[in-house]
C-alpha cells in the first residue's frame, strides 16, 4: 500500500475528484479526512470508506475553519502526513458579470483557503515531512471566457504552489505540488452539460480535438497521479506543477480533421 498509515485531509471529497481520491487514498492504507460544506453527501463518503475515513463538515469561505479542519484531522488520527487542496468554487461569470463580491468568494474559497489550511497544518506536516498537493486546473493558464474568476483563481493557486514549493521544502521538509486537471468527466460535469443542452450521449460526440483518446479522462486517473506526489515516492520533489490533459496547452498542434 502507497499510502499505508498517512494522514490525509481531503477537501471538496463529497463529490467528483475529491470523493475518487478519497476512495483510492483509502484503498492504499492511508486514514483521511473527508471535508466538504455538503454534509450530507460528505456522510455518504465517509460511511462507505469505514473505519478509515472521518468526517468534517465546515466551509472554506470562513477563515477559521482551516483550524478547524486541523484540529479533527488531529482528533480523529492524531497526526497529518498530506493535505489536498482540491475543494473549489466554479462560478459561470465573464468581464461584465464578475462583480466585487463574486469575485472575493472565488479567491476566497480558491485561493485563500489553501494558504490558510497550509499554514494551519503546517507544524504537524513538518513534524511528518508531509506533502501539500493543490488542485489546480488548465484553466490557471489563461481559461475559458465564461469561468473569468475561476480561472483567475487557479493561476494564483499555481503561483502559490511555486512558491511554498520551495520556501517550505527548504525550511521545513514539506513538499508541495500540484496537478492541473483538465476536462474531468464527473457526474456534476456530466449534468451540467445536460442542463446546458447537450444530448444525453454527449460524451461519447466529443470531436478528437477535444478528447484525443476518444473520451473525457476519468476522476479515477486523477486520484491515480496524486498517489504519487502524496507518498514517499515522489521525494525530493517539490514546487512542480504537472498538467493532466490529453494535449498540451502551450504549443499546441490541434488535428487537421475534427469528427462530430
Amino acid at each position: 500500500m502507497r499510502l499505508a498509515e498517512k494522514t490525509i485531509i481531503v477537501t471538496g471529497s463529497a463529490a467528483g475528484i475529491g470523493r475518487t481520491m478519497a476512495s483510492v487514498f483509502v484503498r492504499e492504507g492511508a486514514n483521511v479526512i473527508v471535508t466538504d460544506r455538503n454534509e450530507k453527501e460528505a456522510k455518504m463518503v465517509a460511511d462507505e470508506l469505514g473505519a478509515g475515513a472521518a468526517l468534517h463538515v465546515d466551509e472554506l469561505s470562513d477563515p477559521a475553519a482551516s483550524r478547524r479542519i486541523v484540529e479533527a484531522a488531529l482528533s480523529s488520527f492524531g497526526r497529518i502526513d498530506g493535505l489536498v487542496n482540491n475543494a473549489a468554487f466554479i462560478p459561470r461569470s465573464n468581464i461584465h458579470t464578475t462583480d466585487v463580491a463574486l469575485f472575493d468568494k472565488v479567491m476566497h474559497i480558491n485561493v485563500r483557503a489553501p494558504m490558510l489550511l497550509i499554514q494551519a497544518a503546517l507544524p504537524h506536516l513538518t513534524a511528518t515531512k508531509g506533502s501539500v498537493l493543490n488542485i489546480g486546473s488548465i484553466n490557471a493558464y489563461c481559461g475559458e471566457p465564461p469561468l473569468l474568476g475561476y480561472s483567475v483563481s487557479k493561476g494564483a493557486l499555481m503561483t502559490l504552489s511555486r512558491n511554498l514549493g520551495d520556501a517550505l521544502f527548504a525550511e521545513y521538509g514539506v513538499r508541495v505540488n500540484q496537478i492541473n486537471p483538465g476536462w474531468i468527466l464527473t457526474n456534476n460535469e456530466y449534468k451540467l452539460k445536460l442542463a446546458d443542452g447537450l444530448p444525453p450521449d454527449w460524451p461519447s460526440r466529443l470531436p478528437v480535438g477535444v478528447a484525443p483518446s476518444g473520451g473525457l479522462i476519468g476522476p479515477e486517473t486523477i486520484a491515480q497521479a496524486a498517489i504519487y506526489w502524496l507518498s514517499d515516492e515522489s521525494l525530493p520533489i517539490s514546487g512542480t506543477v504537472v498538467d493532466l490533459e490529453q494535449y498540451p496547452m502551450i504549443g499546441r498542434n490541434p488535428p487537421k480533421e475534427v469528427s462530430t
